[in-house]
């Protein structure tokens, strides 16, 4: 089974935190689109293998109508073996989800949002520069729960002046929205974005790590009372509602990113297509493929199972490991677990390795700790 990943680079206005490739002009939206659906022919022999989730990312792609959404998904099933019942995702921002195109939305084969929440409060809204309101944000939820069984919202935390108590409002509100799926993750600082230069002139005050992990601790907790599992780190959601998408990403099925800035994953290559509309365009109309490829080596694979594993509730699997890379793999990993079991912060529960709950907003650096640097590969 295989994921196909759309990238639509469009947005209203700049979030002050992001670094994905987007574009606020709309001017070349058709030509874009067009080129989309060239690509998804002219890569089609690289996904054999039947598709059962279909993501449309960004950007944001609730910019796009009823009919250009529903042109994307006739290439994709004209071209692909589709699974007869896809997890079929349309990322969403609020201000987007009026009643009349939640309407259109539930007529197409979309069946799964993801709204694009952030903060149920305007002074967070305003700090990231985002295109909503508060108000705007909990009419988009439940007039999506009218159309939609399946939904989900992504929360920021750790923002610069969010005490404890006003994280514990937000999930109070969305846990009360009865929401079936919630994607949590911490605001990070990225490179050239305006958020660096407000906190280098000193206009937003630093994002601190400590702050966002009291926020993330309570967040495991809530969640878990409400019966949420958190079946990936920043991925919390109720019996039947875990993102297929999601979880095919973490235990690495293969993928095929379409669009500008897209990534794709077989196994044994990555690429990723050019961040720029433009060029992007224009390489697809002349028939070539906008794109870089790497090769994975084994201690590429390896360390990326690693990565992504121990962001699981289910964690890595040393038989796996043995299996799929060799037994020096596997001894080599359980020699770097070992300062971080004794910490307390890794569980061995054969045959898996995984995260302990006080290990767990330290995950990333844990699993950097386990990676092969030396070995041959």
């Amino acid at each position: 089974m295989a994921g196909i990943y759309i990238h639509i680079p469009f947005c209203k206005q700049a979030c002050h935190y992001c670094d994905f490739h987007f574009s606020t002009s709309l001017k070349k939206k058709d030509e874009l689109l067009k080129a989309i659906h060239t690509e998804l022919v002219l890569r089609k022999s690289e996904l054999p293998q039947p598709v059962e989730t279909i993501y449309f990312g960004g950007g944001t792609p609730s910019l796009l109508s009823k009919t250009e959404l529903q042109t994307i998904l006739s290439v994709v099933y004209e071209h692909y073996v589709v699974t007869p019942d896809p997890e079929i995702t349309l990322e969403a921002n609020p201000d987007d989800l009026s009643e009349a195109t939640l309407k259109e939305l539930s007529e197409t084969a979309i069946n799964r949002l993801s709204i694009g929440v952030q903060s149920f409060f305007e002074e967070d809204l305003k700090l990231m520069n985002r295109a909503h309101n508060a108000s705007e944000a909990l009419k988009s939820i439940e007039l999506a729960k009218r159309y939609f069984n399946n939904c989900s919202i992504d929360l920021i935390y750790g923002i610069p002046g969010m005490s404890l108590q006003r994280w514990e409002e937000n999930l109070q509100t969305a846990l009360s929205l009865e929401v079936p799926h919630l994607s949590c993750y911490a605001l990070t600082v990225e490179p050239k974005t305006a958020l660096e230069a407000f906190i280098k002139k000193g206009v937003v005050a630093p994002v601190d790590d400590a702050v966002a992990q009291a926020h993330y601790e309570a967040l495991v907790e809530r969640t878990e009372a409400a019966g949420y599992a958190n079946y990936e780190f920043s991925n919390f959601g109720l019996k039947g509602f875990h993102s297929r998408n999601n979880t095919a990403y973490w235990h690495g099925k293969p993928y095929l990113g379409i669009g500008p800035s897209a990534h794709s994953y077989n196994g044994d290559t990555r690429s990723w297509n050019v961040s720029n509309n433009a060029k992007y365009i224009q390489k697809i109309f002349e028939g070539d493929l906008p794109l870089e490829r790497e090769q994975l080596s084994t201690r590429d694979k390896y360390n990326e199972y690693v990565m992504t594993r121990l962001r699981t509730q289910q964690g890595a699997s040393l038989a796996e490991i043995e299996t799929l890379f060799g037994l020096k793999y596997r001894e080599y990993v359980l020699q770097q677990a070992k300062e971080y079991m004794d910490e307390g912060l890794l569980l061995l529960s054969p045959p898996f390795l995984k995260i302990s709950r006080k290990g767990k907003f330290l995950s990333d650096g844990i699993a950097s700790g386990l990676f092969l640097v030396n070995l041959d590969s």
